[in-house]
C-alpha cells in the first residue's frame, strides 16, 4: 500500500486522521513525520504537522481468509435462516464481501448498524491469528456508496440551514467513518466547519458557522 498525507495541528492529530482514514489502530500502521508543525508567534505563522502513513504489509493466505470469511459467516447467516451467497476479494491490505441475496435489509438494519456489527465481529475474526491488521469492508446492495452520498446530501443540506439560521447544527450520533464523510463534504465550505462532540457511542457532529461569517 502507498504512502498518504495526512495532517493535523499536531503530529498525534495527524496521526488520528490516518487512523480514521484508514479505519484501524495505531499499531497497524507505519508512518513517517514529514513536518512536526509549529505554534507560530501569537497564534500567526503557525504550520500543520504533516506524516506519510500506510497500514502495515503482509503476507497473507488469500485461501485460508476466504475459507475463514465463508464460515464464519455461513454459521451467521443459517442461525438467521437466510441464504446469502458470500463474494470475497482479498488485497494486501483489505477484504472486501459482498452479500448477495433475498431480504438483505435484515442484515442492513437501521442505518447499517448490523451490516457494521457483522463486519466488526467479522474483522475480529479473520485478525484474530494474523500478525498485522487486515481493514475489512462488508456490503451489500451497495449500501456504503449509497450511504456515502446520502450523508453528503445531508452535510450540504444542513451547511445551508446553518448559513440561513446562523445556529449550529448537531447530527445524530455516527461512528467514525460516517463522522468522517460529514466532515470530509464540508471541509472546502466558504461559510460552515464542522467538528465532533459526545463520547462514543453517542459522538457526533456539529456543524456551525465560521466566525469570520
Amino acid at each position: 500500500m502507498e504512502y498518504q498525507i495526512f495532517t493535523g495541528k499536531t503530529v498525534d492529530d495527524a496521526v488520528t486522521n490516518a487512523l480514521v482514514k484508514f479505519e484501524t489502530t495505531s499499531d497497524n500502521i507505519e508512518f513517517e513525520i514529514l513536518e512536526k508543525g509549529s505554534n507560530g508567534f501569537l497564534g500567526m505563522g503557525s504550520k500543520p504537522a504533516k506524516i506519510q502513513a500506510r497500514i502495515k504489509e503482509k503476507e497473507i493466505s488469500s485461501k485460508s481468509i476466504e475459507d475463514t470469511t465463508v464460515e464464519f459467516l455461513g454459521k451467521v447467516f443459517e442461525a438467521m435462516n437466510l441464504t446469502v451467497k458470500v463474494n470475497v476479494v482479498i488485497s494486501a491490505e483489505e477484504v472486501n464481501v459482498d452479500l448477495i441475496g433475498d431480504e438483505m435489509g435484515i442484515l442492513i438494519g437501521k442505518r447499517g448498524q448490523t451490516l457494521d456489527s457483522l463486519q466488526y465481529l467479522l474483522s475480529l475474526v479473520i485478525n484474530k491469528n494474523t500478525d498485522n491488521y487486515l481493514r475489512v469492508k462488508l456490503d451489500t446492495e451497495n449500501y456504503r456508496e449509497r450511504r456515502k452520498e446520502t450523508l453528503e446530501n445531508l452535510a450540504k443540506n444542513i451547511a445551508f440551514k446553518v448559513k440561513r439560521t446562523k445556529r449550529p447544527v448537531a447530527l445524530e450520533p455516527m461512528n467514525p467513518y460516517e463522522r468522517r464523510i460529514i466532515h470530509s463534504a464540508l471541509q472546502n465550505d466558504r461559510y460552515v466547519t464542522t467538528k465532533s462532540e459526545g463520547e462514543e457511542p453517542y459522538r457526533h457532529v456539529v456543524v456551525v458557522l465560521k466566525k469570520n461569517y
